[in-house]
């Protein structure tokens, strides 16, 4: 990743955060009441630089991959189930498009790396690195030039997004044996064991979750993925697109909504890659999956919803949507004490 040119992480906007901090102060209600909205406010707009913005113009990119590692049996359900899927998003029938249409976002869907081809396709990127990684339980899941590769990828798509006229990013996943890939990730970033950072994915049982245990731990010996080499030896080309999405947003001061454990996972590379990054990243709900605390704790990040969902797709993410808005409608439209005629607290 060294030899990505990637662009530069702004700071926040602190006068901003100030001046949105004193108007959240004047507001008709007493301080503090709206709780985490106004932290997230005065956050939107350190991140922006306005306090005038809103998440209008939306979209969420579904970047989808395969994994070398599914021949070991990580997963419930077949490899197939990837490519079935991105066709199921481009037809609108997942739980993404479902969210998607509620909250009025687009969906683009990004073939990173699926192992087989697609139509053409107007909501759909043709960006594949590879038919799939190479099995990381007994060597690297890709070459350092391919980690790069899936970086770039994100990178440009994200700022063909933003020439459109972006708003806010969601980023979601499909990528069967991906949970695979993500716990091993966590693992490697955080310090914490296999053990503690694996579920159950797609829904495997007691004997599968202990093989898949078994499984990242050999792939975090044989590959030792330490500092900048974690993408290369135990990651998803979906998951490296996925981190440069989220470079690319963050340099242009968009807000980026990341969502489950796939999703996070790629958000630590990100800020592996570009420290800062994560400055500019709202997590939008808590996974079951064990992993994911242990991924939002390292980026210091406290989800929005908990819902009990293990999905992916950036169906959490996208199900956020209206509690940002709402963190800056409150700040914007509230009336002021003095502007309502309302007795303030006592002096």
């Amino acid at each position: 990743m060294n030899s990505v040119d990637l662009p530069v992480i702004p700071a926040l906007d602190v006068k901003q955060q100030q001046s949105a901090s004193a108007r959240q102060a004047i507001l008709t209600k007493p301080a503090g009441a709206l709780g985490r909205l106004e932290d997230l406010s005065i956050r939107l707009a350190g991140m922006t630089g306005s306090l005038a913005w809103l998440p209008a113009r939306r979209s969420v990119i579904v970047f989808a991959g395969d994994h070398g590692v599914v021949a070991q049996g990580v997963s419930a359900y077949p490899q197939v189930v990837t490519q079935q899927m991105v066709l199921n998003f481009l037809g609108g029938g997942a739980a993404i498009n479902v969210l998607a249409r509620q909250m009025n976002t687009h969906v683009l869907v990004v073939d990173a790396g699926v192992a087989g081809a697609f139509d053409a396709h107007p909501d759909l990127v043709d960006g594949k690195v590879a038919p799939g990684t190479a099995d990381f339980s007994v060597g690297p899941a890709m070459t350092a030039a391919q980690a790069e590769q899936s970086i770039r990828l994100g990178l440009d798509v994200a700022q063909r997004e933003i020439a459109r006229g972006l708003d806010i990013l969601a980023v979601g996943e499909m990528g069967i044996g991906n949970t695979t890939a993500a716990s091993a990730i966590i693992a490697a970033i955080t310090g914490e064991s296999a053990a503690t950072v694996t579920g159950r994915g797609t829904g495997i049982d007691d004997a599968q979750h202990a093989h898949k245990v078994a499984i990242i731990e050999r792939a975090l010996a044989a590959n030792d993925p330490a500092g900048q080499d974690t993408l290369m030896k135990v990651g998803g080309f979906e998951i490296g697109a996925m981190a440069g999405a989220m470079i690319g947003a963050a340099a242009a001061r968009i807000p980026v909504v990341i969502d489950g454990l796939i999703s996070t996972s790629a958000a630590l590379i990100a800020a592996q890659a570009a420290p800062g990054v994560e400055q500019f990243l709202i997590a939008g709900h808590r996974s079951l999956e064990p992993g994911h605390v242990a991924a939002l704790r390292a980026l210091g990040l406290e989800p929005l919803l908990d819902l009990n969902m293990r999905l992916g797709e950036g169906s959490g993410a996208v199900l956020s949507f209206p509690i940002v808005e709402a963190a800056m409608r409150t700040l914007q439209e509230m009336a002021s004490f003095e502007d309502a005629n309302v007795s303030g607290p006592a002096e």
